[in-house]
């Protein structure tokens, strides 16, 4: 069984004591294929590292997280665009709108969100999107920037069945990691509804533990417990989650 945790900060400094044990433990369950996504250029020494030190698991992004996006954001673009002249990544990642700490930023983070849409077209590649109490804004962008050249991961997903069905309609699968434990998560009500073939699974390590770590740091390994509590939903085998989405991970990124 091939596991794929397609949303995973490994190179974050909460996991700087143990970091080697920590992916140790993941590919031991079975997770062998790490997805990295990017915060902004102050990381992208420490992403390069990790990919040295596990070449055939590791598989980079580059981007500027949306509440990293400040007055110097055309810098972290600058930056990114740099990367992509350099070397081969996975996604463009990850990007979007988050209104949860702050809304002064609403327009910097539009203009950087749409920015780097147009640099995924421009390489051919996906996005993978961060949306923190903003579907609406997200979505507005999404429909202004919609196409065949469109296509990504809606990541975290937290929404309801309408939405989920909003951001598939912009060619984004449904990334699905510890909020689907939760007590009140509220997606765990509906996502049966939706065809497997749209969902990929997550941890978005060391954030968003799923139960029975929840409040604790999260790691690649507790993805066993996101792949039990899809097969309960979806009344099917661990092993066919794992396959499904390990599919559908190598339909958005080519790897």
């Amino acid at each position: 069984m091939i596991i794929t945790d397609t949303h995973t900060h490994l190179y974050s400094e909460q996991f700087d004591d143990d970091r080697d044990q920590v992916i140790e433990r993941a590919l031991a369950a079975g997770v062998s294929r790490f997805f990295i996504p990017a915060i902004d250029s102050t990381y992208t020494e420490a992403m390069y590292s990790l990919e040295a030190r596990y070449p055939n698991h590791m598989f980079l992004m580059t981007g500027v997280h949306p509440t990293h996006v400040k007055e110097n954001y055309r810098e972290e673009l600058a930056h990114v665009e740099d990367q992509l002249k350099i070397r081969e990544f996975v996604a463009i990642g990850e990007i979007g709108i988050d209104l949860y700490w702050d809304h002064s930023t609403l327009k910097l983070q539009k203009e950087a969100f749409r920015a780097q849409i147009q640099l995924a077209k421009q390489y051919n590649l996906p996005i993978v999107i961060h949306c923190r109490n903003a579907f609406d804004e997200v979505f507005q962008v999404l429909e202004q920037e919609k196409g065949s050249d469109l296509f990504g991961i809606f990541h975290c997903f937290t929404g309801d069945l309408h939405q989920a069905q909003k951001a598939m309609s912009y060619n984004m699968k449904l990334g699905i990691g510890g909020v689907a434990t939760f007590k009140n998560g509220g997606i765990d009500h509906f996502l049966n509804k939706i065809s497997l073939e749209h969902v990929v699974l997550e941890t978005d390590s060391p954030y968003l533990s799923p139960v029975p770590f929840r409040g604790k740091r999260n790691e690649s390994s507790y993805i066993l417990n996101i792949l039990e509590k899809l097969s309960d939903i979806y009344e099917v085998s661990t092993d066919k989650i794992a396959s499904i989405t390990t599919e559908n991970s190598k339909s958005i990124f080519k790897k």
